[in-house]
């Protein structure tokens, strides 16, 4: 190392200058610049780059299916993924503390590795007797799954090129550093030196690697911003602990779909998948009271049925509450003056209460009317009945507004015995037959039209 010099650096987007301002000129954030030491070295600056240069080829002469799909021996993850995971492709798995990404992490490995392949699980912020501790509970003993115990990214290089394994695993990719870089571990210029490390490591030498990293408060993946552009995959875990149900979302995935979710319901032994999720959030609603509404939520290709509670009481202060769980609060306010302004509700001397059963949240327009049913319900304590389901978009004019993919959200409704259907008027065009006559369709263009139909 010939020398060092002080640079500013930016912990949300990773920009760096030499003087320190308010706000970031790249993402326009304020008080976001750090101090960093940012070493310059006179030897190559990427330790893990292939040797070989590469070479341009025609387009025509690439072949798509050259690289590997593995499967994962769990469907969930399978989909998410696309078809399996991808040989050599780089992964990002964050989430908050205590939610299971080292649980899922250890499952997985051991999937992998009872298919012949050497996994190796870089354990930096427990020591082995902790890992294999909680490998133990989860039933993980397979002989193709290696423990290492190692922060500095030196050591953990000669690791792999002795092991030569076929995936590693790093937990995290906060706690690894690199000597020669003055900066604590866990800062942007850490962060982003290790996982570039770790992408040459990948693609150079065809080793699957999964990425463990931290979150924010506000629930962003901690590191600068360029983290998430290096990796291939961005899988967001996300969760209720009182519920045990986790949700595991692919934010940005070159190799499939960027909307598809996995859920995923946490037991002793571990992570299970659930293929049914209507009937794991639906199983302890009860019928028949009032300020309950069944909605399709839709992620990715998959539709499930939700349940919304809403709860209207007299306030007894002067402003009254507007509380929400698992729906966007300002969403709620919207829907709540839309009821007051258009239907006539009077809702200003009520406290109101709407949360999504299961834990789980969901922001879609296609449960709008659900929210505002629920509402209506409570509030003139009248129940909806059970067998009815709602969805659509409202608008500020009391409007109900289409939908899309309403075929897969009535195939998810028909199949869990529903028999009536409340839905925007403009979805009913081109539905087939095979729909229309397994479900009483009812078309509605405004608020008031769906409250008459359902609760008088």
């Amino acid at each position: 190392m010939s020398k060092a010099k002080v640079i500013w650096a930016c912990r949300d987007c990773g920009h760096n200058q030499l003087k320190w301002t308010g706000s970031c000129p790249q993402c326009q954030n304020w008080n976001t610049l750090i101090e960093e030491i940012a070493a310059v070295e006179e030897k190559p600056r990427f330790e893990s780059k292939k040797g070989a240069p590469a070479k341009a080829v025609r387009i025509s002469e690439v072949n798509p299916d050259a690289f590997r799909r593995i499967s994962m021996k769990m469907g969930e993850l399978d989909r998410l993924f696309g078809g399996g995971l991808v040989e050599g492709s780089l992964n990002l798995v964050g989430g908050e503390p205590g939610v299971g990404k080292s649980t899922l992490m250890l499952q997985i490995a051991n999937a992998l590795a009872s298919q012949g392949l050497t996994v190796l699980y870089i354990c930096g912020e427990e020591s082995t007797a902790q890992t294999s501790l909680r490998a133990l509970r989860l039933g993980v003993d397979h002989q193709n799954l290696y423990l290492l115990n190692e922060t500095q990214f030196t050591a953990i290089r000669s690791q792999i090129e002795h092991l030569k394994p076929d995936v590693a695993i790093v937990d995290s990719v906060q706690i690894v550093y690199k000597a020669e870089l003055p900066s604590a571990p866990g800062s942007v210029v850490q962060v982003r030196e290790i996982a570039t490390e770790f992408m040459h490591l990948a693609k150079g030498h065809g080793i699957t690697t999964f990425l463990i990293g931290h979150v924010t408060k506000t629930g962003d993946l901690a590191g600068p911003r360029v983290l998430e552009h290096i990796v291939d995959t961005v899988l967001d875990f996300e969760g209720d602990r009182q519920h045990g149900f986790r949700l595991l979302r692919a934010i940005k995935n070159r190799f499939g779909a960027t909307d598809e979710i996995a859920i995923f319901q946490m037991k002793e032994n571990g992570l299970v998948e659930v293929p049914n999720p209507s009937q794991a959030f639906l199983e302890e609603r009860m019928k028949e009271i009032p300020g309950s509404a069944i909605v399709p939520g839709l992620e990715g290709a998959r539709s499930f049925l939700l349940e919304i509670q809403a709860l209207v009481t007299t306030t007894a202060f002067a402003t009254p509450s507007r509380r929400s769980a698992g729906i966007d609060s300002n969403r709620l306010g919207l829907l709540l003056a839309v009821l007051e302004k258009r239907v006539g509700y009077q809702l200003h001397h009520s406290d109101v209460f709407v949360a999504l059963a299961g834990g789980l949240k969901i922001i879609e327009p296609a449960i709008d009317l659900g929210i505002v049913l629920a509402i209506a319900s409570s509030f003139s304590n009248r129940p909806i009945p059970s067998d009815v389901l709602v969805l659509g978009e409202v608008g500020l004019g009391g409007e109900v507004r289409g939908v899309t993919r309403v075929e897969t959200r009535l195939k998810e409704a028909i199949h869990m015995g529903f028999k009536k259907c409340i839905l925007p008027k403009k979805n009913l065009k081109g539905l087939p037959p095979s729909l229309t006559e397994k479900i009483r369709l009812v078309g509605v263009d405004l608020v008031d039209q769906a409250i008459q139909e359902v609760l008088f």
